[in-house]
């Protein structure tokens, strides 16, 4: 059902600085997605490569309310995953699937209280 470690998202307060940062352990820049928030706020995401090819990627976040690690994880197909899943009354669904500018996602808390975002087709 899991077949990658995508990306770790983490929270920053000041994103600039901490791409400057990541940036200077190596990382550099693949992709920066800017949203305007109903509040008037901007909310930015980077992600970040590491040097060896076809790693998983470090994703920067300035989201005001989602200050915790997310952990995304590559599944097939995301609406089928989450049908599967759906069964366990242990996980709780924060976001059913739901298309994005590269497929789907669907974001889980599982047992464990940790936070797991599918992504995938």
């Amino acid at each position: 059902m899991f077949k990658k470690l995508e990306c770790v998202c983490i929270h920053t307060k000041n994103i600039e600085k901490s791409l400057l940062f990541y940036s200077s352990m190596g990382l550099t820049e693949n992709w920066k997605i800017e949203r305007n928030l109903e509040n008037g706020s901007t909310w930015t995401v980077i992600g970040l490569k590491f040097p060896q090819k076809d790693s998983s990627e470090l994703v920067l976040s300035n989201h005001h309310e989602i200050n915790f690690t997310e952990v995304e994880i590559l599944v097939d197909d995301v609406r089928q995953t989450y049908d599967e899943l759906r069964k366990n009354e242990e996980i709780k669904w924060i976001r059913t699937p739901s298309a994005t500018e590269s497929g789907h996602i669907a974001v889980m808390k599982a047992p464990d209280e940790n936070v797991f975002v599918l992504v995938g087709k």
